[in-house]
């Protein structure tokens, strides 16, 4: 059978089984594992190209252009065999056939004809290590070690691209911005087609752009605000589509304090006119605390000219503090403004949820106070978490920048909860992490939008992050949102953010250099660490503790000595942490995606050409199986509170769906009680204010589970979802 030709295969009837319970009720978990060994045995082996050694392999792979050879050089054939040989004594096998089939349909190296396999999982393992190690022979191994025991899951563009000699970049996802002048406009614009190009998700800040009505003094007309360069983006990502293989992807992002906000908002209403309607864009919103104090006491709130407010400040509408500056921005009569009830404002952000599960939620002024680096955050990605300061450029009217400023590139990777528990050494394995992910770091150069290669040359900034919370859980009899789980996840992200934080300080001792404004930062006067060498974080019930009593948990003193051996050599890299909502690479893990809650115990799964995959549940028993609650049954709540023990030690942020039935169950919701069952833009409102008080950064979907089984809110992101 060819490994295009599925046609009467009997692996998606095996699998397809899944879903057809056994005479006694129970899910018929052996047909997922009788389809993965019939695929490997029809699709895989009998279309995989053979060779008769290892260096015949590599010389038929680079004498036809598959995979480069520089890198192979700077390392002996000898010690390419010897991390072949310690990958292959690990006999590393799928754990279900949905892991199989995606890495083989989406990762696996092919023949130009398409007609044959050239590489197995242990061969994309190495490419990673040897190409990531970049001929550091001990590096490489630790790297083989964590990828064929798959505590770690480089990002999509990373594990897909490394080692290959026509390839894509290893980063795809971006932030920029426009500040509000023409030139900049279209900059921006050009820059969302080059970086659509290259397949990036590009998250856009329109908040500097002047409002519909605005003068435009020197032609003596009205702004027409940024509902046309909305429209303009969205034809961009259109037309640069990577020939047709993909749609484009970007997200726009506003204030809720900018005077187009209602217009913003309206473009994704299901009954919006043609004319505005944006259909490809995704839609964010940033959310100052200003406004969650004004919709709690029932006020009106001002909209702000943004074009006036940087004639009065000297910088761009979102470089001001709202919050802050407020009462100052009302009372100014140089500042044009309108009023609107915030409550009003409230209501049509939950109203847009319910219908279309857009806006995301940035809390911009919780992701400020917790950023410990010298600037401003002012907005995310198309995912919603990756946070990082930037700068404005100026442009004059050459297209030549007078000033660079820096804009953000995504740099990301997962561990694998409950592998990396298992790790013999929990430190050793993020060093090796870090040091990959800093590899993809000083190689990217994306020197057609200058902002964004400036923002990496001065942030050096990677994204480490984990999938497979729900099933460590379930593993360890634990429900998802439980007390015990919260621990858990608090302590497992402390130990992310310490072991990160003692690499990247011994990369800058090693290379005598540290991120730009270090010096300016509170990891530099030691403020930063004042939460941990003033509280021990360490478990405290048995439960917690029995998980934790192989794995080493810094104290308060230790602590204090990482503190001080920062303060002395810096850190390399500006950010370190941020939780992405994971995609494909998760079911290769077989890893529940991201920390979110499973959405169903057999997951269907619509696969292009192919029809309906059913993907149980990561290690799902009779022994699991009432720990693995659907995300739709669990209080909110419950999630945000597992999202607030991690986002406490992560620098940037977490990509939190939020899940939600149109018809709430009974007993879920107190507030509910006595009233309509029906979900309201109140219970969001509720849980919205819910997760800002716990110190959420960002909320992206809402995804509602209907009453006739549709899903609204999808995640239709493809670029970083990794």
């Amino acid at each position: 059978m060819s490994l295009k030709d599925h046609t009467d295969a009997s692996y998606f009837r095996l699998n397809n089984e899944i879903n057809i319970p056994s005479k006694d009720g129970r899910i018929r978990l052996d047909k997922d594992q009788e389809a993965l060994k019939a695929f490997i045995n029809e699709n895989v082996n009998p279309n995989l190209m053979h060779f008769n050694s290892l260096q015949e392999r590599l010389d038929y792979l680079i004498d036809n252009d598959y995979v480069e050879e520089a890198f192979l050089k700077k390392y002996p054939v000898t010690f390419i065999e010897k991390l072949y040989d310690y990958l292959n004594s690990q006999d590393f096998h799928f754990h279900s056939f949905m892991a199989a089939y995606k890495f083989y349909a989406q990762y696996a190296l092919k023949t130009d004809d398409g007609n044959q396999y050239l590489e197995r999982y242990i061969d994309r393992t190495a490419m990673n290590a040897l190409y990531l190690a970049n001929g550091d022979q001990e590096l490489a191994l630790a790297l083989a070690d964590e990828l064929i025991h798959q505590r770690f899951q480089p990002a999509t563009p990373t594990f897909l691209n490394a080692g290959k000699k026509r390839r894509g970049e290893f980063v795809s996802c971006f932030l920029i911005q426009s500040t509000d002048d023409m030139n900049s406009i279209g900059r921006t614009i050009n820059s969302a087609l080059q970086l659509s190009k290259i397949g990036g998700g590009v998250g856009i800040n329109l908040n500097n752009l002047r409002a519909a009505g605005d003068p435009i003094k020197h032609i003596q007309g009205a702004a027409s605000g940024v509902m046309p360069v909305m429209k303009l983006l969205e034809d961009s990502f259109s037309y640069s589509n990577q020939l047709g293989q993909r749609q484009g992807a970007g997200v726009v992002y506003l204030s809720v304090f900018h005077p187009d906000i209602i217009d913003f908002l309206a473009v994704k209403k299901e009954n919006a006119d043609e004319k505005i309607r944006v259909n490809t864009l995704s839609l964010g919103v940033t959310v100052p605390d200003k406004f969650y104090e004004l919709a709690a006491e029932n006020k009106d709130m001002a909209l702000f000219s943004p074009y006036d407010v940087e004639q009065e400040y000297g910088v761009p509408f979102s470089y001001v503090d709202i919050t802050q500056e407020y009462d100052n921005l009302v009372n100014n009569d140089k500042i044009k403004k309108k009023y609107i009830k915030a409550r009003d404002l409230e209501t049509e952000i939950g109203k847009l949820q319910q219908e279309s599960g857009y806006p995301y939620i940035i809390n911009i002024d919780t992701a400020n106070r917790e950023n410990p680096i010298d600037g401003k955050i002012i907005m995310s990605n198309l995912c919603s978490e990756i946070m990082q300061v930037q700068t404005p450029s100026i442009i004059n009217d050459e297209q030549q920048y007078e000033k660079l400023g820096t804009d953000v590139s995504c740099n990301l990777g997962s561990t694998n909860v409950v592998n990396l528990m298992q790790s013999p050494d929990f430190g050793k394995s993020i060093e090796a992490m870090v040091r990959a992910l800093t590899f993809v770091t000083d190689i990217s150069n994306i020197n057609t939008v200058p902002s964004i290669r400036h923002g990496n040359e001065l942030s050096h900034s990677i994204g480490l992050g984990a999938m497979g919370l729900h099933s460590y859980f379930a593993l360890h009899h634990m429900y998802y949102g439980s007390p015990e789980s919260i621990e858990f996840t608090s302590i497992y992200f402390m130990l992310l953010n310490y072991w990160s934080l003692v690499a990247s300080n011994q990369l800058a001792r090693e290379r005598g250099k540290t991120f730009h404004n270090f010096d300016k930062s509170k990891y530099a006067d030691g403020s930063y660490f004042d939460k941990y060498t003033q509280q021990d974080w360490g478990p405290t019930s048995d439960r917690v503790k029995e998980l934790f009593k192989d794995t080493f948990i810094p104290s308060p003193a230790d602590w204090e000595e990482l503190k001080l051996a920062v303060m002395r050599d810096g850190l390399y890299h500006q950010n370190r942490l941020a939780v992405a909502p994971n995609g494909s690479t998760s079911y290769i893990g077989d890893a529940t995606a991201s920390l979110a809650p499973i959405v169903s115990r057999i997951e269907e799964r619509q696969e292009a050409k192919i029809g309906t995959i059913f993907y149980p549940a990561p290690y799902l028993s009779n022994d699991t199986i009432k720990y693995y609650e659907s995300a739709y049954d669990v209080d909110m709540r419950k999630e945000i509170d597992i999202y607030a023990a991690a986002q406490q030690h992560v620098d940037q942020s977490l990509s939190m769906t939020m899940f939600m039935r149109s018809t709430i169950p009974e007993g879920m919701y107190e507030w509910k009680n006595g009233r309509d069952e029906k979900m309201s833009t109140r219970d969001l409102t509720i849980l919205r204010n819910y997760a800002h008080h716990k110190g959420i950064k960002s909320i992206y979907y809402v995804r509602t589970f209907t009453d006739n089984n549709d899903t609204i809110g999808a995640n239709e992101c493809e670029s970083c979802v990794i």
